[in-house]
């Protein structure tokens, strides 16, 4: 099973950026025993993330805690649970790697904040962020991925209006 991302609440916070919703919570599943297991932060989900099929999750590898002890997270829909595919780059030294759900629960975009503070949306433009600043010369297109996270259908709350969804036969757009 691959690592997991969990956000914790389906409902938005005031960021930044205004009104998104974010990941506040991260998780991995136990390859032994299957359950979840809380992570503290970002950059210690990614660290295990990265190289999770060549060296998979156990319970052990969470200080002081094994396979007998009670899971930290119940898969269930009290909260948004979005899964994040295994061996992607760690996020370069210096950038943040932001994940936001959509409102409609249908995707998670991906942006890098640099550390200059740009927002790149793609490759396309994390290519000319490269090109331009040759302070990352070290960095290569592959430290970047932009590939979203699967949001898990089961878990988005009822009250969440997603497009092609119907209400009294209409399909909502």
């Amino acid at each position: 099973m691959a690592p997991q991302i969990v956000k914790a609440q389906s409902t938005p916070f005031k960021r930044q950026l205004g009104n998104v919703n974010s990941i506040n919570k991260w998780a991995v599943q136990c390859r032994r025993c299957f359950k979840w297991r809380s992570i503290e932060n970002q950059k210690q989900f990614e660290v295990i993330r990265c190289k999770f099929v060549e060296d998979p999750f156990y319970c052990e590898k969470k200080n002081g805690v094994s396979c007998d002890d009670p899971a930290d997270l119940i898969y269930n829909a009290s909260r948004t649970w979005v899964i994040d595919k295994p061996n992607l780059p760690r996020t370069p030294a210096n950038f943040k790697r932001d994940l936001v759900l959509r409102r409609d629960h249908s995707k998670m975009d991906v942006y890098y904040v640099t550390p200059t503070g740009k927002r790149l949306r793609s490759i396309t433009e994390a290519a000319q962020f490269l090109q331009e600043n040759k302070d990352f010369s070290h960095l290569t297109l592959a430290d970047f991925s932009f590939t979203s996270p699967k949001v898990m259908q089961d878990t988005v709350p009822d009250y969440v209006k997603r497009k092609g969804s119907s209400v009294n036969g209409r399909v909502l757009s």
